[in-house]
């Protein structure tokens, strides 16, 4: 299933209350976003939390591409989750305007998801590959991850951006490659510290088996305070 955010009215939602209880009164599902440049790693990202973590909580997810729903269709040939539990959103523009400025088409996938397999404990959503700008608008997600990767060089954390700067987790994925490009870990520790301060970091490879593990350790975290807030 897919739905192409080019056919949906423009209806800007930018702000505000992350969304009303699920009905009946159950808290709704937590929202994830997950950002980050072309080739970072998140639909990797995604693939290996499902993996992980489809055995404890009710999942689903929903990838947003610019003209094709490729990341979906990566997710379904892996088989991560039963069909049901993943769409795609087809945004025909930038990423930014489908997870931060018009979000109706992402909210009407996961408000689907929801009434069609739920009650779900998490949904993910992917954004498009985009630049070190992108963010989810509040409207649309209860928290964020950035990832970048080593390949990019270790410059990138201190180039700064709503991305790497303000994530509620970032993410410095394909730490095994980092001898090959000539990127210092250390480097990217620093600059990353200099730019979130209190923010998590989190640094994996995701080649590994266990390669997720600190990202989906914070998102129990998340989803623990999410359930007794």
């Amino acid at each position: 299933m897919h739905r192409d955010h080019r056919d949906d009215p423009a209806d800007p939602l930018t702000a505000g209350d992350p969304g009303p209880p699920a009905p009946g009164g159950a808290r709704r599902a937590l929202r994830i976003g997950l950002g980050g440049p072309v080739g970072s790693g998140k639909t990797a990202t995604v693939a290996a939390l499902c993996r992980l973590l489809r055995g404890e909580l009710s999942l689903a997810v929903v990838t947003n591409d610019i003209y094709t729903t490729e990341d979906a269709e990566f997710l379904l040939r892996h088989a991560v989750l039963a069909p049901e539990r993943i769409t795609a959103v087809e945004t025909g523009c930038c990423p930014h305007t489908a997870i931060r400025d018009d979000i109706s088409a992402n909210l009407e996938a996961v408000e689907e998801l929801e009434a069609t397999v739920g009650p779900l404990d998490l949904v993910l959503l992917e954004s498009g590959g985009d630049n070190l700008t992108a963010t989810f608008s509040r409207g649309l997600v209860d928290a964020q991850i950035f990832v970048i990767d080593v390949a990019g060089g270790d410059k990138i954390p201190r180039k700064g951006g709503p991305g790497v700067s303000n994530s509620d987790l970032l993410v410095v994925n394909k730490t095994d490659l980092a001898p090959l490009v000539g990127a210092d870990l250390g480097v990217m520790a620093r600059d990353a510290k200099a730019q979130r301060g209190a923010l998590p970091t989190v640094f994996c490879s995701l080649a590994a088996p266990e390669g997720v593990a600190p990202v989906a350790d914070w998102v129990r975290e998340r989803l623990a305070a999410w359930r007794t807030a």
